[in-house]
Protein backbone atom coordinates (compact mmCIF):
# COMPACT_ATOMS: atom_id res chain seq x y z
CA UNK A 1 0.00 0.00 0.00
CA UNK A 2 1.18 3.08 -1.09
CA UNK A 3 -0.84 6.18 -0.79
CA UNK A 4 -1.21 7.59 2.11
CA UNK A 5 -4.25 7.25 4.31
CA UNK A 6 -6.86 9.33 5.07
CA UNK A 7 -6.61 11.82 7.66
CA UNK A 8 -9.29 10.49 9.66
CA UNK A 9 -7.14 7.27 9.52
CA UNK A 10 -3.71 8.63 10.58
CA UNK A 11 -2.65 9.66 14.07
CA UNK A 12 -1.57 13.29 14.28
CA UNK A 13 1.76 13.90 15.67
CA UNK A 14 0.06 15.84 18.75
CA UNK A 15 -2.12 13.05 19.16
CA UNK A 16 0.03 9.89 19.54
CA UNK A 17 0.73 9.24 23.00
CA UNK A 18 3.46 6.51 24.69
CA UNK A 19 3.12 2.83 23.96
CA UNK A 20 1.43 3.12 20.60
CA UNK A 21 2.89 0.63 17.52
CA UNK A 22 1.38 1.83 14.24
CA UNK A 23 2.57 2.19 10.52
CA UNK A 24 1.76 5.52 8.66
CA UNK A 25 3.12 8.22 6.71
CA UNK A 26 5.26 11.46 8.17
CA UNK A 27 7.32 14.00 6.65
CA UNK A 28 11.21 13.44 7.17
CA UNK A 29 12.27 16.96 8.46
CA UNK A 30 15.41 15.95 9.38
CA UNK A 31 17.48 12.75 9.41
CA UNK A 32 21.11 12.38 10.29
CA UNK A 33 23.24 9.10 10.35
CA UNK A 34 25.15 8.62 13.36
CA UNK A 35 27.61 6.25 15.27
CA UNK A 36 27.17 5.25 18.71
CA UNK A 37 30.10 4.38 21.71
CA UNK A 38 30.64 1.16 19.87
CA UNK A 39 31.04 2.39 16.70
CA UNK A 40 27.73 0.73 15.54
CA UNK A 41 25.46 2.93 13.11
CA UNK A 42 21.86 4.14 13.68
CA UNK A 43 19.69 6.95 12.24
CA UNK A 44 18.68 9.79 14.35
CA UNK A 45 14.57 10.90 12.22
CA UNK A 46 12.92 14.52 12.55
CA UNK A 47 9.53 13.34 11.78
CA UNK A 48 6.75 15.72 11.41
CA UNK A 49 3.04 16.59 10.13
CA UNK A 50 1.25 20.01 10.81
CA UNK A 51 0.45 19.10 14.24
CA UNK A 52 4.29 18.64 15.20
CA UNK A 53 7.33 16.76 15.12
CA UNK A 54 8.81 14.05 17.28
CA UNK A 55 12.42 12.43 17.36
CA UNK A 56 12.26 8.63 15.76
CA UNK A 57 15.31 6.36 16.23
CA UNK A 58 16.48 3.73 13.83
CA UNK A 59 18.91 1.59 15.49
CA UNK A 60 20.98 -1.07 13.68
CA UNK A 61 20.94 1.58 10.72
CA UNK A 62 23.45 1.94 7.66
CA UNK A 63 24.65 3.98 4.87
CA UNK A 64 21.79 1.97 2.09
CA UNK A 65 18.92 2.58 4.27
CA UNK A 66 19.76 6.41 5.12
CA UNK A 67 20.23 7.06 0.95
CA UNK A 68 16.85 5.85 0.59
CA UNK A 69 14.94 8.61 1.41
CA UNK A 70 16.38 12.67 1.55
CA UNK A 71 15.32 15.16 3.65
CA UNK A 72 12.08 16.53 2.87
CA UNK A 73 10.43 13.22 1.34
CA UNK A 74 7.23 11.24 2.41
CA UNK A 75 8.27 8.20 4.43
CA UNK A 76 6.20 5.36 5.81
CA UNK A 77 7.39 4.70 9.28
CA UNK A 78 6.58 1.64 11.34
CA UNK A 79 7.81 1.37 15.16
CA UNK A 80 6.45 2.17 18.30
CA UNK A 81 6.04 5.23 20.34
CA UNK A 82 7.87 5.92 23.74
CA UNK A 83 8.87 8.62 26.45
CA UNK A 84 12.61 9.53 26.72
CA UNK A 85 14.05 12.19 29.23
CA UNK A 86 10.25 13.42 29.12
CA UNK A 87 9.76 13.73 25.35
CA UNK A 88 7.86 11.67 22.75
CA UNK A 89 10.20 9.83 20.46
CA UNK A 90 9.42 6.81 17.96
CA UNK A 91 11.07 3.31 17.90
CA UNK A 92 11.70 2.87 14.03
CA UNK A 93 11.95 -0.60 12.77
CA UNK A 94 11.23 0.22 9.32
CA UNK A 95 11.26 3.37 6.90
CA UNK A 96 10.37 3.21 3.21
CA UNK A 97 10.16 6.35 1.01
CA UNK A 98 6.30 7.28 -0.30
CA UNK A 99 6.27 9.50 -3.63
CA UNK A 100 4.10 12.57 -3.59
CA UNK A 101 1.93 11.82 -6.59
CA UNK A 102 0.79 8.53 -4.01
CA UNK A 103 0.20 11.57 -1.15
CA UNK A 104 -3.75 11.80 -1.25
CA UNK A 105 -3.55 15.35 1.07
CA UNK A 106 -0.54 17.13 1.40
CA UNK A 107 -1.87 19.65 3.64
CA UNK A 108 -1.74 16.73 6.65
CA UNK A 109 2.34 17.57 6.72
CA UNK A 110 2.49 21.01 6.42
CA UNK A 111 1.53 23.71 8.75
CA UNK A 112 0.28 26.10 7.14
CA UNK A 113 -1.41 25.30 3.44
CA UNK A 114 -1.53 26.90 0.33
CA UNK A 115 -5.41 28.78 1.18
CA UNK A 116 -3.94 30.00 4.66
CA UNK A 117 -0.33 31.66 3.31
CA UNK A 118 -2.92 33.33 0.65
CA UNK A 119 -4.75 34.91 3.02
CA UNK A 120 -1.71 35.83 5.01
CA UNK A 121 -0.28 37.30 2.30
CA UNK A 122 -3.35 39.71 1.36
CA UNK A 123 -3.59 40.81 5.17
CA UNK A 124 0.54 41.79 4.81
CA UNK A 125 -0.19 43.97 1.58
CA UNK A 126 -3.25 45.26 3.15
CA UNK A 127 -1.11 46.48 6.63
CA UNK A 128 2.08 47.64 5.17
CA UNK A 129 -0.39 49.55 1.98
CA UNK A 130 -1.92 51.25 5.22
CA UNK A 131 1.26 53.22 5.88
CA UNK A 132 0.55 56.58 5.85
CA UNK A 133 4.42 57.99 4.94
CA UNK A 134 4.04 58.22 1.20
CA UNK A 135 8.65 57.58 1.22
CA UNK A 136 7.39 54.37 3.16
CA UNK A 137 4.90 53.37 0.97
CA UNK A 138 6.42 53.45 -2.11
CA UNK A 139 9.31 51.89 -0.41
CA UNK A 140 6.71 49.20 0.61
CA UNK A 141 5.18 48.82 -2.64
CA UNK A 142 9.03 48.09 -4.25
CA UNK A 143 8.86 45.47 -2.04
CA UNK A 144 5.19 44.08 -3.20
CA UNK A 145 6.00 44.29 -6.93
CA UNK A 146 8.91 41.91 -6.50
CA UNK A 147 7.01 38.41 -7.31
CA UNK A 148 10.04 36.58 -7.10
CA UNK A 149 11.18 38.02 -3.68
CA UNK A 150 7.66 37.53 -2.26
CA UNK A 151 7.22 34.42 -3.91
CA UNK A 152 9.95 33.24 -1.41
CA UNK A 153 8.63 35.32 1.50
CA UNK A 154 5.96 33.13 1.41
CA UNK A 155 8.04 29.80 1.35
CA UNK A 156 10.73 30.82 3.70
CA UNK A 157 10.57 29.81 7.26
CA UNK A 158 11.66 32.61 10.53
CA UNK A 159 14.29 29.46 11.62
CA UNK A 160 15.45 26.23 11.11
CA UNK A 161 14.41 25.17 14.77
CA UNK A 162 13.53 27.92 17.39
CA UNK A 163 10.09 29.75 16.03
CA UNK A 164 8.15 29.25 12.88
CA UNK A 165 10.13 26.69 11.65
CA UNK A 166 8.21 25.67 8.73
CA UNK A 167 7.76 26.90 5.42
CA UNK A 168 5.64 30.44 5.25
CA UNK A 169 6.06 30.42 8.97
CA UNK A 170 8.37 33.80 8.23
CA UNK A 171 5.46 35.56 6.47
CA UNK A 172 3.29 34.67 9.53
CA UNK A 173 5.70 35.76 11.87
CA UNK A 174 6.11 39.14 10.06
CA UNK A 175 2.62 39.64 9.87
CA UNK A 176 2.12 38.81 13.30
CA UNK A 177 4.57 41.08 14.45
CA UNK A 178 3.07 43.98 12.54
CA UNK A 179 -0.58 43.23 14.23
CA UNK A 180 1.28 43.67 17.62
CA UNK A 181 2.76 46.58 16.02
CA UNK A 182 -0.24 48.23 15.50
CA UNK A 183 -2.17 47.57 18.66
CA UNK A 184 1.15 48.54 20.99
CA UNK A 185 2.30 51.69 19.44
CA UNK A 186 -1.20 54.04 19.82
CA UNK A 187 0.37 53.13 23.51
CA UNK A 188 3.53 55.42 22.95
CA UNK A 189 2.48 58.53 21.02
CA UNK A 190 6.28 59.03 20.63
CA UNK A 191 7.06 56.07 18.61
CA UNK A 192 6.24 56.55 14.78
CA UNK A 193 4.09 54.06 14.15
CA UNK A 194 4.42 53.88 10.25
CA UNK A 195 8.22 53.71 11.34
CA UNK A 196 7.54 50.89 13.47
CA UNK A 197 5.41 48.83 11.44
CA UNK A 198 7.70 48.88 8.30
CA UNK A 199 10.43 48.04 10.42
CA UNK A 200 8.44 44.81 11.66
CA UNK A 201 8.05 44.25 8.20
CA UNK A 202 12.17 44.15 7.46
CA UNK A 203 13.20 42.63 10.36
CA UNK A 204 14.03 39.71 8.34
CA UNK A 205 14.01 39.76 5.27
CA UNK A 206 17.19 39.03 4.80
CA UNK A 207 16.12 35.07 5.79
CA UNK A 208 14.79 34.31 2.12
CA UNK A 209 18.71 34.60 1.07
CA UNK A 210 19.82 33.20 4.35
CA UNK A 211 18.25 30.19 4.89
CA UNK A 212 17.40 27.20 2.62
CA UNK A 213 13.85 25.68 2.28
CA UNK A 214 13.11 23.99 -1.19
CA UNK A 215 12.80 21.18 0.22
CA UNK A 216 14.88 20.64 3.38
CA UNK A 217 15.55 23.37 6.08
CA UNK A 218 19.30 25.24 6.60
CA UNK A 219 21.28 27.74 5.94
CA UNK A 220 22.75 29.08 2.89
CA UNK A 221 26.56 29.13 2.43
CA UNK A 222 25.85 33.30 2.04
CA UNK A 223 23.68 33.02 5.42
CA UNK A 224 26.26 31.16 7.08
CA UNK A 225 29.13 33.67 5.92
CA UNK A 226 26.91 36.65 6.10
CA UNK A 227 23.55 36.50 7.99
CA UNK A 228 20.28 37.83 7.39
CA UNK A 229 21.20 41.10 9.21
CA UNK A 230 23.78 41.90 6.60
CA UNK A 231 21.81 40.67 3.91
CA UNK A 232 18.61 42.32 5.19
CA UNK A 233 19.94 45.79 4.75
CA UNK A 234 21.46 44.82 1.17
CA UNK A 235 17.69 43.83 0.30
CA UNK A 236 16.63 47.26 1.65
CA UNK A 237 19.38 49.26 0.13
CA UNK A 238 18.36 47.92 -3.20
CA UNK A 239 14.66 48.50 -2.59
CA UNK A 240 15.42 52.14 -1.91
CA UNK A 241 17.33 52.89 -4.87
CA UNK A 242 13.98 51.47 -6.78
CA UNK A 243 12.00 53.81 -5.03
CA UNK A 244 13.96 56.35 -5.88
CA UNK A 245 13.98 55.55 -9.57
CA UNK A 246 9.98 54.64 -9.61
CA UNK A 247 9.08 57.52 -7.56
CA UNK A 248 11.27 60.51 -8.81
CA UNK A 249 12.36 61.58 -5.54
CA UNK A 250 15.23 60.65 -3.05
CA UNK A 251 14.46 58.73 -0.07
CA UNK A 252 14.83 60.80 2.75
CA UNK A 253 18.57 59.81 4.35
CA UNK A 254 17.59 59.74 7.96
CA UNK A 255 15.20 57.41 7.40
CA UNK A 256 17.27 54.89 5.46
CA UNK A 257 19.47 54.74 8.65
CA UNK A 258 16.39 54.55 10.86
CA UNK A 259 15.06 51.37 9.17
CA UNK A 260 18.71 49.83 8.69
CA UNK A 261 19.65 50.39 12.25
CA UNK A 262 16.24 48.68 13.32
CA UNK A 263 17.42 45.57 11.23
CA UNK A 264 20.86 45.24 12.38
CA UNK A 265 19.83 45.42 16.27
CA UNK A 266 16.47 43.61 16.60
CA UNK A 267 18.43 40.78 18.26
CA UNK A 268 19.08 43.27 21.36
CA UNK A 269 22.07 42.23 22.59
CA UNK A 270 25.50 41.51 20.60
CA UNK A 271 25.70 37.67 22.35
CA UNK A 272 22.20 36.98 20.13
CA UNK A 273 23.73 38.33 17.15
CA UNK A 274 22.63 42.11 17.27
CA UNK A 275 25.24 44.73 15.47
CA UNK A 276 23.90 47.11 17.15
CA UNK A 277 21.49 47.48 20.70
CA UNK A 278 18.17 49.36 20.09
CA UNK A 279 19.28 53.02 20.35
CA UNK A 280 15.54 54.56 18.95
CA UNK A 281 12.12 54.18 20.27
CA UNK A 282 10.93 52.16 17.36
CA UNK A 283 14.17 49.75 17.49
CA UNK A 284 13.65 48.82 21.61
CA UNK A 285 10.10 48.27 20.67
CA UNK A 286 10.58 45.87 17.07
CA UNK A 287 12.97 43.91 19.74
CA UNK A 288 10.60 43.37 22.67
CA UNK A 289 7.61 42.56 20.52
CA UNK A 290 9.83 39.93 17.62
CA UNK A 291 11.02 38.75 20.82
CA UNK A 292 7.11 38.23 22.16
CA UNK A 293 5.55 36.81 18.75
CA UNK A 294 9.08 34.56 18.51
CA UNK A 295 8.62 33.20 22.19
CA UNK A 296 4.85 32.68 22.27
CA UNK A 297 5.34 30.34 19.03
CA UNK A 298 8.05 28.68 20.51
CA UNK A 299 6.53 27.67 23.71
CA UNK A 300 3.01 27.57 22.37
CA UNK A 301 5.13 24.47 20.32
CA UNK A 302 6.42 22.93 23.35
CA UNK A 303 3.23 22.55 25.72
CA UNK A 304 1.65 21.55 22.62
CA UNK A 305 4.14 18.66 21.49
CA UNK A 306 4.70 17.72 24.94
CA UNK A 307 4.30 14.04 25.98
CA UNK A 308 3.68 14.33 29.90
CA UNK A 309 0.11 13.50 30.04
CA UNK A 310 -0.47 12.63 33.37
CA UNK A 311 0.93 16.05 34.70
CA UNK A 312 -0.24 19.71 34.27
CA UNK A 313 3.27 20.47 33.90
CA UNK A 314 5.23 19.88 30.28
CA UNK A 315 8.93 18.05 30.71
CA UNK A 316 11.85 20.35 31.27
CA UNK A 317 13.11 22.66 28.62
CA UNK A 318 16.92 22.51 29.30
CA UNK A 319 16.65 25.39 26.45
CA UNK A 320 14.57 27.54 28.55
CA UNK A 321 14.97 26.21 31.94
CA UNK A 322 11.92 25.49 32.81
CA UNK A 323 8.98 23.62 33.03
CA UNK A 324 5.14 25.16 31.40
CA UNK A 325 1.78 24.77 32.99
CA UNK A 326 -0.31 23.17 31.01
CA UNK A 327 -3.65 24.13 32.53
CA UNK A 328 -6.72 21.37 32.23
CA UNK A 329 -9.71 23.85 32.60
CA UNK A 330 -10.59 26.60 29.94
CA UNK A 331 -10.39 30.04 31.72
CA UNK A 332 -12.57 31.86 28.94
CA UNK A 333 -15.78 32.59 30.27
CA UNK A 334 -19.00 33.33 27.71
CA UNK A 335 -20.11 36.54 27.78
Amino acid sequence: MNQDSSSKERRCVNQLREGESLEQIFLAVDKQLRSNRSGNLYLQLRLGDRTGTLTGMLWNANEKVSNTFEKGDFVRIKGSTQVYNGGLQMIVTAVHRVAPENISDKSEFFVLDSRQIEQLFAQLTQQIRALKNHHMRNLADCFLLDEELTGRLQQAPAGIRNHHAYSGGLLQHVVGLISLCENVAPLYPAVDSDLLRLGAFLHDIGKVDELLYDRELGYSDEGQLVGHLVQGVAILDQKIRESEKLSGEAFPEELAWRLRHMIVSHHGIPEFGAVKVPMTLEAVALHYLDSLDAKMNSYTQWVQEDANNESNWTAYSPQESRKFYKPSVNTEQDH
